[in-house]
């Protein structure tokens, strides 16, 4: 179409339309694409406008803007970047940020300093320890190229030429593939296929295997001859979390790494750092119990992080009580208290506070998993103390305590019994009756001898295996783990329990325990006394096996067992330093005396000796007077 005139040829309706009109447009509607208007359109609309406005337009003026249509109100405005979550936001992006893996990063930097390079890497650990994160920190070193360094080192750093690609998973010469659902023997033949040709920009090919054991037995053989002798410019690296479905064909091609589990006081300060940087506050017992249900996985102490920060009000602390309602966890006191009422054969006791711990809210399974804990640390306090056990002071001396007082193969008996009940609590339709059961079968099993008393008993010939009477908790049922589940044997009658410290100490000199009283009186500081349990701070000095002579000798002497625990909470003063304060005290009071302290200055330099109490005079019979006798 031209200016001259219509075209002929054109179709018959732009004969009518003038060359350069302007099309028209709704202007109800928009682009589909989101575009906006063109310049064109806005000028006609000018153009249109009504006749009070027409005189405003001219040829020399801008054309002005229409009027705005009223819109509906916006809705919420969206956050500018989803939120990412802790363990996303916080994944190491160097070597140096790794935790708990100390000695894997000293191997990888002597290897890389000295260019003594592996070909393959096999890194296996649980899961959330960081075996993806390593391997693409593998990949990013052996690639690594800044404008200082042109070599494979651990030296990483955000500017490198290939690290955003490698850690964003894009890059064209690292290839990551999850072998869990690639298991055949096609999809290596494709890294086969690819690794005989020279990289196209890193320095080498990087072949990442994610759950490495998941591949087929074929496929481990296809690539056994290329893992052997691999070309110069590739490298694999393997990650697994079941390092035995892996064929040792293939861990005898490979330098393999074991990632730990972190420790839970590494992983309680990463994760208080984590919380000062998202500016939030938490308890350090909070952190703990998260700490604890990661079991040594940094992810999954990240995640339950993330979900706990959430639980407080913004700007509030997140209180240890709520993280533990968070997590369905029973108090670690409580369950402790409940592992030695059944210890203890108090059954009626130990069922009321499983009832208590269930109703507010812990989960069975983790009460069983704990009582299993508590007997694996009173078993490893019996040998190593209580630090073996790394628990908080006060937790772990209460369960050497109860190893102290119960025989290692009563403990064991107590593990398999555990066990067991816990594998029912798992399968039963009602998993809180079966933990009562598993408490009442513990206190009724307790008074049945093991192999050891039974041999012993059959020798001797006493045919009731050496198992008195029930000693129950108030009818409860069996002793339980009465004795605490200890060799039955002949003993002398039972003493009455000391109601008191003080008695104790009478019970022990009555005894004739010389070594043992001066020991009580020197290095004793009660904390709280309950009959048949003694908390105490031990001074400086004091023998090491205390606690355990004190509960075996008292064991002995009441019939009954005694729980010792020496856990260094401030206790009181010793018997000793009472009597010596009691000794000063009434010193004092005597040179106080005036009588006394006349004599002292009448003969200057005179000092007061031993001060004696005599005996007081004994009660004589009252005689009464004479009678005269009358005439």
């Amino acid at each position: 179409m031209s200016d001259a005139g219509p075209n002929p040829d054109g179709p018959p309706w732009d004969e009518d339309e003038p060359s350069d009109a302007v099309e028209e447009r709704d202007p109800n509607t928009e682009d589909m694409f989101g575009a906006p208007e063109p310049e064109g359109m806005r000028v006609a609309e000018a153009l249109a406008a009504p006749d009070e406005t027409a005189e405003l337009v001219s040829a020399d003026a801008p054309a002005l803007p229409r009027a705005k249509k009223p819109v509906p109100m916006p809705g919420p405005v969206e956050a500018a970047s989803e939120y990412t979550v802790l363990a996303r936001k916080y994944r190491p992006r160097a070597f140096e940020d790794l935790i708990g893996q100390e000695a894997m990063v000293r191997t990888l930097t002597n290897a890389f300093a000295t260019g003594r390079i592996a070909h393959a890497f096999m890194l296996t650990g649980v899961r959330g320890v960081g075996k993806t994160t390593t391997a693409r920190l593998l990949a990013r070193a052996l690639n690594n190229e800044t404008e200082t360094i042109d070599r494979p080192s651990l030296e990483l750093s955000p500017t490198g030429r290939h690290d955003a690609a490698i850690m964003a998973g894009q890059h064209i010469d690292v290839m990551e593939m999850d072998a869990a659902s690639h298991t055949g023997v096609g999809d290596i033949r494709e890294i086969l296929d690819s690794v005989r040709y020279a990289p196209v920009e890193a320095r080498y090919k990087v072949y990442v295997l994610d759950e490495v054991h998941m591949l087929s037995t074929q496929a481990f053989n296809a690539l056994l001859k290329t893992l052997e002798e691999p070309p110069p410019h590739a490298k694999f690296i393997f990650a697994t979390t079941e390092i035995r479905k892996v064929p040792v064909t293939i861990l005898s091609r490979c330098q393999r790494f074991d990632l730990r589990r972190v420790e839970p006081e590494v992983l309680v300060g990463h994760l208080n750092k984590v919380a000062e940087k998202e500016g939030m506050a938490i308890e350090a017992d909070a952190l703990a119990l998260i700490a604890r249900a990661a079991e040594g996985s940094v992810r999954d102490g990240l995640s339950l992080l993330d979900q706990a920060l959430v639980q407080g009000e913004r700007g509030a602390v997140v209180e240890a009580e709520t993280v533990r309602d968070m997590l369905g966890l029973a108090d670690r006191t409580r369950t402790i208290a409940l592992f030695e009422q059944i210890m203890s054969g108090r059954t009626p006791e130990a069922l009321e506070t499983f009832r208590t711990l269930y109703g507010y809210g812990a989960d069975p399974v983790q009460v069983m998993g704990d009582l299993l804990e508590h007997a694996h640390a009173a078993s490893v306090s019996k040998m190593l103390g209580p630090q073996a056990t790394r628990l908080p002071n006060d937790q772990a001396q209460a369960l050497a305590a109860l190893g102290a007082a119960i025989s290692a193969g009563a403990l064991s008996r107590v593990w398999q019994m555990l066990l067991k009940g816990l594998d029912e609590v798992r399968r039963a339709p009602n998993p809180a009756d079966a933990v009562e059961m598993v408490i009442v079968r513990l206190a009724y099993a307790a008074d049945l001898p093991g192999p050891e008393e039974a041999l012993k008993a059959l020798r001797d010939g006493d045919v009731t295996g050496g198992a008195g009477p029930s000693r129950g908790g108030g009818g409860g049922g069996g002793g339980g783990a009465s004795a605490a589940l200890a060799p039955r044997v002949a003993a002398a009658p039972a003493l009455p329990d000391p109601q008191t410290f003080e008695q104790v100490v009478g019970l022990i000199g009555a005894k004739r325990d010389v070594a043992l009283q001066m020991d009580v009186q020197r290095y004793v500081r009660p904390v709280s006394f309950q009959p048949g349990r003694i908390t105490y701070e031990p001074v400086q000095g004091a023998p090491a096996n205390l606690a355990t002579r004190l509960a075996s000798r008292l064991k002995e002497w009441t019939g009954k067992v005694w729980l010792i625990a020496a856990n260094g909470q401030g206790g009181g003063e010793t018997l000793i330093e009472i009597e010596k304060k009691a000794r000063a005290a009434q010193r004092a009071e005597v040179e106080a005396d005036p009588f006394v302290a006349s004599v002292l200055s009448i003969f200057p330099g005179a000092k007061l000796g031993e001060i004696r109490v005599p005996p007081p005079a004994p009660d004589l019979p009252t005689i009464p007077d004479e009678v005269e006798d009358e005439d």
